[in-house]
């Protein structure tokens, strides 16, 4: 396979790692407990979501019967699914910021425009926990935080209006078809096509699969959904070049003739959205073999993996808390967790406070306190807690430390403290960026308030899903 990236990996080679940190199973587990109840404000808070959205408030604005149907959406939305679903940036996975992606749109009684569900992921300098927003989409610049939003309206290129079955629960059978999972094993033609014009046939970033044998049946929708049965549709060939396709509104399904490479103005046109354009990531991980049936989403893996069913719960031990060895002074001694708190084991109390004296005036510490000291301030699981961290799962980041260290451990200065004291100055901006105390961006934040850690200051420059 093509592997085109700026960092000379395969593009395939960041998603395992966003599968097992971005959406962790215990958010699944709880959202979907959650969701099952009927508890769908629930299941959003237990998957990150913000809801600025009140259904009272849309019954007295635009009728009962609306605020149903939307109510009903609400109950079968999965918003761990759609998090697994959201598009993405490399080189890290997190999710694609400063979008308003439409998840349903409604026809609403003396409105020119339809009202829409919409899911918003915040500015890259205040995506602090890798939050999201829900809210409705009316075309008021201050509804929904729309106000305090760098792109508060649906975009063309990421909506998801057209693809509920990454999103609703009543549509995540349509994954296995509309992926292209019952297509061609190698999983749709190549980056470069030959029967495409020259500029078209381009490699594009990160060597992505065009889902070509799904791009007929997409269009039809795309154009159905905007009240035709034939016209002409645009593909998205990276930043630069955009493929021109005529739908052609034959007996039996649609199909699709090249109309011309696009070399002028093609905004009045409807826009194959990015879900339609390539092979989903999933669908590629599992038929490359870079990933398990078990890391997926129970819902994801159930539609692309036939006869699949959900293993049972693991039986391996916790090894959280339980004594690691490391060899001191030409004998293995045991450390491990005594009282909630990271101890030596096979020293008396009155040798580690020698021990611990000695240190204090520049002596050479015992073994096993080195590694202890070690394991405070650098320890081996420092990347999985920092990924943690960025993906947002800080009770995951928090247990992997409690498990290291103990939940009563005072952390030392050192990289791991750093991360963690990071990882909440970021909560705070993000805060602050809901109630609409800073931006629109990082040079505007008020006097007295605290700054980003960092920020992407060209997040359109990365590639991704």
């Amino acid at each position: 396979m093509l592997t085109k990236t700026a960092n000379e990996v395969s593009h395939l080679s960041f998603w395992p790692r966003v599968r097992e940190f971005a959406v962790p199973p215990s958010m699944i587990e709880t959202a979907t407990a959650r969701r099952h109840v009927g508890d769908w404000a629930g299941a959003c808070a237990a998957a990150g979501v913000d809801v600025d959205l009140q259904l009272r408030s849309v019954a007295r604005t635009h009728g009962g019967e609306l605020a149903a149907r939307i109510r009903t959406d609400l109950r079968h939305l999965a918003p761990d699914l759609l998090r697994w679903h959201l598009p993405r940036i490399a080189p890290d996975g997190l999710l694609r910021p400063g979008l308003t992606v439409s998840l349903a749109r409604y026809e609403a009684a003396g409105r020119d425009g339809p009202l829409h569900l919409v899911v918003r992921t915040p500015p890259a300098w205040a995506d602090a926990g890798q939050r999201i927003s829900l809210a409705l989409w009316d075309g008021s610049p201050a509804q929904g935080g729309a106000d305090r939003h760098p792109h508060p309206w649906p975009s063309r290129r990421f909506r998801l209006d057209l693809h509920r079955h990454l999103w609703d629960v009543r549509r995540t059978d349509e994954l296995r078809t509309r992926s292209g999972a019952d297509g061609p094993a190698d999983g749709g033609r190549p980056v470069a096509v030959p029967d495409l014009p020259r500029a078209a046939a381009q490699p594009l970033p990160h060597g992505r699969r065009w889902a070509v044998d799904r791009w007929a049946a997409e269009a039809g929708i795309l154009l159905y959904a905007e009240g035709r049965s034939s016209g002409a549709v645009v593909v998205r060939l990276g930043r630069r070049h955009r493929l021109v396709l005529e739908v052609v509104d034959d007996v039996g399904p649609p199909t699709v003739r090249l109309a011309a490479p696009s070399g002028g103005d093609t905004s009045a046109l409807p826009l194959l959205p990015d879900a339609a354009t390539w092979v989903p990531p999933d669908l590629e991980l599992i038929r490359s073999g870079a990933i398990e049936a078990e890391r997926l989403h129970p819902l994801v893996a159930s539609a692309l993996v036939p006869d699949w069913s959900p293993p049972g719960p693991s039986r391996a031990s916790d090894r959280a808390g339980h004594p690691r060895f490391v060899e001191c002074r030409g004998a293995r001694h045991r450390i491990g967790l005594v009282d909630g708190v990271l101890a030596p084991l096979d020293h008396d109390p009155a040798e580690i406070r020698r021990e611990e004296l000695l240190v204090a005036l520049t002596g050479s510490p015992l073994p096993c306190l080195r590694a202890i000291d070690e394991a405070h301030r650098r320890p081996d699981c420092l990347t999985g807690v920092r990924e943690r961290l960025d993906h947002g799962d800080i009770a995951g980041a928090l247990a992997v430390v409690e498990g290291l260290l103990g939940p009563d451990a005072a952390l030392r200065d050192g990289a791991l403290r750093d991360e963690l004291e990071a990882a909440a100055e970021r909560r705070i901006t993000y805060g602050l960026f809901r109630a609409g105390l800073v931006g629109p961006g990082p040079d505007r934040i008020r006097p007295g308030l605290p700054r980003p850690r960092y920020h992407r200051s060209h997040p359109r420059h990365t590639t991704g899903r």
